[in-house]
């Protein structure tokens, strides 16, 4: 140790001298041992940007004092080393930054001042779609199905990686974002080499998917944001936030012969969801961790937004290391990552002791068994034996709501013929960043499809079956393991390398099972290994989605059916027309660890990474225009300059009183980002699906909400437009309709709100709780903003949508606990005056509500909950915020 200032200091490692914020020389022993893992990496954060103004000597002494057992109300700036994104919420905040470049033109300023100040990684994994399957020229044919429709997009992020700096694009076709970060762009420990002496700091990240957790599982603190807050740390700006409460969980044992890392995600998911851990971070050490490999961790943390919580993280240690040399980084990488995070006490051994909780939940993993989650939510866990009661009852109770018969369709398809019946599984997907990952659960797939054609089973031929792995090395260890063969037999031939029916992408279903359910009103289902079952999320055609492991995903398309005990029930005959059941082909513990032995490679990682931004011919074949700014064109369906900046001042107007407003949508609880935001395929009869065919866009070429998110035309009218939303004000209809209360007539919500705003009259939202759970979509409320609505009231918000409305310039307002609109008597018909005069943090406002025969006022909690949050809304808008702040520091 050679040279000191207040918090830096100098450290030799690997025989290299090295800059360092240190914790040892802030905490003491005690301080050292009590503080949560994720809080020392917040602490260093602070430590290293400590300037007495963003970043105060107070803000440190709050996290070194931190007290688990009261919740904090100091905020605390946190810095990201890094942003990542995927294609869906990465193009519109591409498009954000190509519109601000304009804006800051207009506003006199240099364009080029709009960069990325920190690196951005743009995975594109969400825009494959399973339009061929079954064979094995599937995934030739949704490649180049996908580079036809997403054209346009491609070239403009083409553009984007050449004239923005610190951005990098890895092209379609690579994996999922998930996977890719965790096997190849996470650091874990940052090397910034701008000056002579290096400088070594924690790898953090926010990112613009929701899953952006998954990388918690390798140690590293990161979680999901919306795309405006997203864009905001791209260009400098601090994440604000209140010192976290941290919600310790302690694994002991380990998993029992039969159970699957999968069972395992599904039971945390529950627990964690009934003990509440909504804007907490969560923490998860024991013993039992020496059990769980690195991919297990994964797939647990990246559930984090299925249980609520902002994070859930795992601590380094030498599983970490195994991974990390295992993956491909260098001996000298790995070997510098081990000895910062051990002098920093960010390395957990046994050892290391027990740190102090908030709160604190247990599980003994020898006692998680074989489950699935859904219909609809993927907190609602069923144990694999009673699956099979419970989806009857759920079944029974949709088909007693629609009054439908429960009569078999005849059909045929693939040249058999065949009966659809309710409950039948029509899509079957081995999908998603959750399970993809992990090597275990892959191969115990392949092996159930191995002895399932070696007994001469096949899948049901109204199955649609795909194989969507989040990176090439899977499948390279599934043909190593000779498995891909019998994984093609069943159906499940490689579709592509992405998120697909988890996000929606799940394509259309063949003909003849589409027509025999639309016709006959048939409550078939879906299965797959992904994280999200939201309704009307993974088909429209589809009514109940459970998650479940990958073997299950086979085991599910070989019965056809969720009406089947897998414990109890036969699967299928064998040649001899011996019935077979599921543990006939169920792979043992011992062989999956032999066949992860025997077929897993590094080699795999360090070749298939090693040109991961170069793309195939398809990528580098994207012809694109070298400029400063994007040239913007008219014509396009898929990119155009969004309205945020039109007309703005360069200093923000003063806040107005919300007076006249009316009520657009209420809403119950539960209703999720892809309830306000759809991502799936688009309806011709939609105001979205209306507007692309006066663009003169053909049905066949709608694609999807998700691909359109640069078109903000599309996107506002897909506002609210999902097919299963229940809005109260249009009584006895699903999907985007409302009543206009003017002349009470029912309408969809785009042309109410266009009404609406042509007379200016305010909007307001009312909801229940858990408004915005789910995926981290910022058209979510970027589409909420531009219909008009200048408040939501709900009984209880998710995390981040709750600061992507803040984000937006849109007022997020809560009951008083105990109260809702249920319990003050609102309809909705009222007309609602929300006085502002006195807006602050998390205080108290008054609303008055007036219909024809009454009125009252009732109170709200405002949830705009920090100073910086407030700055925000009183910018109408982190962008214009940002712009503003930069404008004026270029001065």
């Amino acid at each position: 140790m050679t040279h000191r200032t207040q918090y830096e200091t100098t450290c030799q490692f690997n025989d290299q001298t090295y800059r360092l914020y240190s914790l040892p020389d802030c905490l003491d022993k005690a301080a050292m041992a009590r503080l949560p893992f994720t809080l020392k990496i917040l602490l260093e954060n602070l430590l290293r940007r400590a300037d007495g103004q963003g970043v105060r000597k107070e803000d440190i002494d709050a996290l070194i004092h931190w007290d688990a057992k009261v919740p904090s109300n100091h905020e605390i700036a946190f810095q990201p080393s890094r942003v990542i994104l995927q294609d869906f919420t990465g193009v519109p905040a591409i498009v954000d930054l190509a519109a601000m470049r304009d804006a800051m033109q207009m506003m006199g300023g240099d364009p080029n001042a709009i960069n990325p100040l920190s690196p951005v990684e743009l995975v594109i994994d969400h825009s494959v779609m399973v339009d061929d399957f079954g064979h094995p020229q599937a995934l030739k044919y949704n490649t180049e199905i996908e580079f036809e429709r997403n054209y346009e997009r491609y070239a403009f992020l083409r553009w984007g990686q050449l004239a923005f700096e610190n951005f990098k694009v890895v092209p379609p076709g690579t994996g999922i974002v998930h996977q890719v970060n965790l096997e190849y762009l996470a650091r874990v420990v940052f090397e910034n080499n701008q000056q002579e002496v290096p400088l070594l700091y924690p790898d953090t990240l926010v990112g613009t998917d929701s899953h952006t957790t998954m990388i918690n599982g390798l140690g590293v603190l990161g979680w999901g944001v919306g795309g405006i807050e997203a864009e905001a740390a791209m260009l400098g700006q601090p994440i604000t936030m209140l010192i976290p409460e941290v919600v310790g969980f302690k694994l002991t044992g380990q998993l029992r012969e039969g159970a699957t890392a999968t069972d395992l995600v599904l039971t945390v998911v529950q627990m964690l969801r009934e003990k509440g851990v909504v804007g907490k971070f969560v923490e998860f050490y024991g013993e039992g961790l020496q059990h769980l490999p690195l991919a297990d961790r994964a797939t647990i943390a990246n559930m984090s937004p299925e249980f609520g919580a902002t994070c859930g993280i795992f601590p380094i240690d030498q599983e970490t290391l195994n991974f990390l040399k295992f993956t491909g980084r260098t001996a000298d990488q790995v070997d510098l990552i081990a000895q910062y995070a051990k002098y920093q006490g960010l390395f957990a051994d046994s050892n290391t002791p027990e740190a102090e909780y908030s709160d604190y939940l247990y599980l003994d993993l020898s006692r998680v068994e074989p489950c699935i989650a859904g219909p609809k939510r993927p907190q609602d866990r069923i144990l694999l034996k009673e699956a099979k009661a419970t989806f009857n009852q759920h079944l029974q109770s949709a088909l007693e709501e629609k009054k439908s018969q429960t009569t078999p369709v005849q059909i045929n398809i693939k040249d058999e013929d065949a009966q659809l019946k309710h409950g039948d599984v029509v899509i079957a997907a081995i999908t998603s960043c959750t399970n993809t990952s992990n090597p275990a659960v892959m191969l115990a797939a392949g092996l159930v499809a191995k002895a399932a054609v070696e007994k001469g089973l096949k899948v049901k031929p109204w199955v649609k079956t795909s194989l969507a792995p989040g990176s090439q090395v899977v499948t390279d260890y599934l043909k190593k393991a000779g498995l891909m063969p019998y994984l093609s037999q069943l159906g499940f031939d490689l579709v592509g390398y992405g998120c697909t029916t988890c996000i929606g992408n799940s394509g259309p279903l063949p003909e003849p099972v589409q027509q025999a359910i639309k016709e006959h009103h048939l409550f078939v289902s879906a299965v797959l290994s992904g994280n999200r079952n939201f309704e009307g999320r993974i088909h429209p055609l589809v009514r109940h989605a459970f998650l479940a492991s990958p073997p299950l995903v086979v085991a599910y398309a070989l019965a056809g059916t969720m009406n089947i005990d897998l414990f109890n029930d036969p699967i299928g005959e064998d040649q001899s027309g011996k019935p077979l059941f599921l543990k006939d082909i169920w792979p043992s513990t011992s062989l999956i660890d032999q066949c992860i032995k025997e077929s897993v490679q590094p080699t795999m990682f360090t070749e298939r990474y090693a040109s991961v931004f170069t793309g195939d011919k398809n990528w580098q074949a994207i012809d694109v225009n070298q400029s400063e700014r994007y040239e913007w064109n008219a014509e396009s369906t898929y990119v155009k300059n969004p309205p945020y900046f039109e007309n703005m001042p360069i200093e923000p107007e003063a806040i107005r009183n919300i007076t006249g407003a009316r009520v657009l949508l209420k809403l119950g609880d539960s209703v999720t980002t892809d309830h306000i935001s759809p991502a799936g395929s688009i309806n011709p009869d939609s105001p979205a699906g209306q507007y692309l065919q006066s663009e003169g866009v053909a049905i066949s070429d709608f694609n999807s909400y998700g691909s359109r998110r640069g078109n903000h035309e599309v996107m506002i009218r897909g506002t609210f437009a999902n097919i299963r939303i229940r809005n109260q004000l249009a009584p006895g209809t699903e999907g985007g309709m409302t009543t206009y209360f003017p002349n009470q007539k029912v309408m969809s919500i785009y042309e109410a709100s266009q009404l609406y705003q042509k007379d200016n009259t305010p909007l307001v939202v009312l909801a229940g709780k858990e408004y915005g759970t789910g995926s981290s979509r910022d058209w979510a409320a970027k589409g909420t903003k531009l219909l008009g609505v200048s408040a939501v009231i709900a009984e209880s918000y998710e995390r981040i949508h709750r600061s992507n409305l803040i984000g937006m310039g849109v007022l997020p307002l809560e009951y008083k606990p105990g109260e809702s609109a249920e319990t003050l008597g609102l309809t909705g018909s009222e007309i609602l005056t929300i006085d502002l005069s006195s807006l602050s943090p998390q205080c108290k406002l008054t609303i008055s509500a007036e219909n024809e025969s009454e009125s009252q006022n009732f109170e709200v909690i405002v949830r705009i909950d920090t100073p910086k949050e407030l700055a925000y809304f009183q910018h109408g808008g982190i962008l214009n915020y940002v712009l503003r702040q930069i404008h004026q520091s270029k001065k």
